[in-house]
């Protein structure tokens, strides 16, 4: 038996789950195995070997030693409107397994059947989403940033039915856990304290074992403070890293934002192209709340509707309860404004941050937006074109300054009558011309040379899932994911998908894939 399952979260009683099969599948096969994450976790298959057991293990048609699978229950807030009950209605979590390290990790299926939160849907997941999912999660993940991740994507044999009959499939989500903000509004909209103070030592014990307290002890105030801080600090991480790289979730909803800090739900996701903070795709955000820029905000009121779950658990007198968490949603703030420019700041080849820097970012920003320059190229291309050479050049014709004034200033001067860009360029050359070097290898190491360019995603779910169903060939997909996962090393193919779409994106949409 490849591994031996254990079933932590189910341990925590019938009000967190529901005891829930997966449906079996007619016909499952192999389509994608993810080998390096399989070796991290100790998983003793191969696709070589064992497709045949691959298949029927990650489709459910087969249990793994331990394994009791259980659908979890959560609420969540949809587009900042509150439904107290959701839950996985098409996933079952298999249990947990530990790594080499000792990190505990949940095995779910999604796609892979109704359960008792299914709410009249089938429980099915087709085919193209379920690739989306592997794509975009383990380019996240090349990319740097935190992110749920795929084991395995097993055709079913099947169709799913929605405004067509689609070929059927079923994703292994592999995550730190999949306790969400969502899981802890489900207790608190019951006023079930109990199980809130069960769930949240739980999390600590899962996620933040540095501040467990005495064995047997209840949890304190100043924990539950403590726990909100580290959620927060894990949230900040994860937008300033979404932010980076041009990722536009598409979908924050309470019941997406994982307590671990990773990216969670793949399905309106897309990647912004040409940079406007007003950026958005997905197709059931009509009012883009959850636009490009928008993200921290709502990241922020998602912790906030955390903050409201907590407060119980800290005092039994809310004001003072909420005197203490009211400084952390003050920090985060704080926190990702400062998070923010240092990453900007490092995309630019700056090293460390300077007070006059926010204006060289903001200003930067504002040429992309207004000459619709491609985000992720325009930062490769600046650091492509960088040498000492050129630096050098365009100093020496900036005039010596007047006594008292600053070379920024006059080169400020020297360019009024000039382009925004041949000024902007200037004051950026003169702030890296300390270190050319330096800023250069910054750059190269925070920006990437491809991303999942959205248009580039679709042409590959187009092929993959027409030559799949045709002669069952994958090879255009693997070759992509082959340069996804080094997309800070330029390689033979890598030329292929880093050109922007012609279009703009101007009326690409993305959907919720369920």
């Amino acid at each position: 038996m490849p591994l031996n399952l254990t079933n932590s979260y189910s341990a925590l009683g019938p009000a967190f789950s529901q005891q829930s099969l997966p449906t079996p599948v007619a016909k499952p096969s192999l389509l994608l195995w993810n080998q390096d994450l399989a070796n991290e976790l100790s998983i003793d298959f191969s696709a070589e070997k064992d497709s045949a057991a691959i298949a029927q293990y990650f489709s459910g048609n087969k249990l793994f030693s331990g394994s009791e699978p259980i659908a979890q229950a959560y609420s969540g807030h949809q587009f900042g409107h509150f439904n107290p009950q959701l839950g996985d209605g098409r996933a079952h979590l298999l249990g947990d397994l530990s790594d080499k390290q000792g990190q505990y990790w949940d095995v779910q299926l999604k796609g892979s059947g109704t359960s008792f939160f299914s709410r009249q849907g089938d429980g099915r997941c087709a085919l193209g989403p379920a690739l989306r999912e592997y794509i975009m999660s383990e380019a996240m993940f090349a990319l740097g940033v935190p992110t749920t991740r795929c084991l395995a994507v097993v055709a079913t044999g099947e169709a799913v039915y929605r405004e067509q009959a689609l070929p059927g499939a079923v994703v292994t989500r592999i995550a730190t856990s999949h306790i969400r903000v969502g899981t802890f509004q489900y207790f608190s909209a019951r006023n079930d304290i109990d199980s809130l103070k069960k769930l949240t030592s739980y999390a600590i014990e899962r996620h933040f074992p540095q501040l467990k307290g005495v064995e047997g002890e209840a949890l304190s105030g100043e924990q539950i403070v403590d726990f909100f801080a580290a959620v927060i600090a894990k949230q900040v991480t994860l937008v300033v890293s979404w932010l980076r790289v041009g990722f536009i979730h598409g979908v924050m909803n309470t019941d997406n934002t994982a307590i671990s800090g990773e990216t969670i739900d793949y399905g309106p996701c897309a990647m912004m192209n040409h940079y406007h903070s007003d950026t958005v795709f997905s197709s059931i955000d009509r009012n883009a709340r959850y636009a490009f820029g928008n993200q921290s905000k709502i990241m922020h009121w998602n912790m906030a509707r955390l903050a409201d779950c907590l407060l119980p658990l800290i005092d039994e007198d809310e004001d003072i309860a909420s005197a203490k968490l009211a400084p952390l949603l003050q920090q985060f703030t704080d926190d990702f404004k400062q998070g923010y420019f240092i990453m900007m700041a490092n995309k630019l080849g700056i090293a460390e941050l300077e007070d006059t820097d926010h204006e060289l970012i903001n200003d930067f920003l504002g040429i992309m937006a207004e000459k619709k320059l491609d985000y992720s190229q325009s930062f490769v291309t600046l650091a492509e074109n960088l040498s000492q050479e050129e630096v050098n050049k365009v100093i020496t014709q900036v005039k010596s300054p007047a006594k008292g004034q600053s070379a920024q200033a006059s080169a400020d001067e020297a360019g009024q009558a000039q382009d925004k860009w041949q000024q902007w360029l200037k004051r950026w050359y003169i702030r890296i011309s300390a270190d050319v070097s330096g800023a250069k290898d910054l750059m190269a190491k925070t920006n990437p040379l491809v991303i999942p360019r959205n248009h580039h995603v679709e042409a590959i779910l187009a092929t993959s899932q027409a030559s799949y169903q045709k002669n069952g060939d994958l090879s255009d997909l693997n070759n992509f994911l082959a340069v996804l996962q080094q997309p800070y090393t330029q390689l033979d193919d890598t030329h292929n998908y880093q050109d922007a779409p012609s279009d703009g994106d101007e009326n690409y949409h993305t959907f919720c894939g369920t």
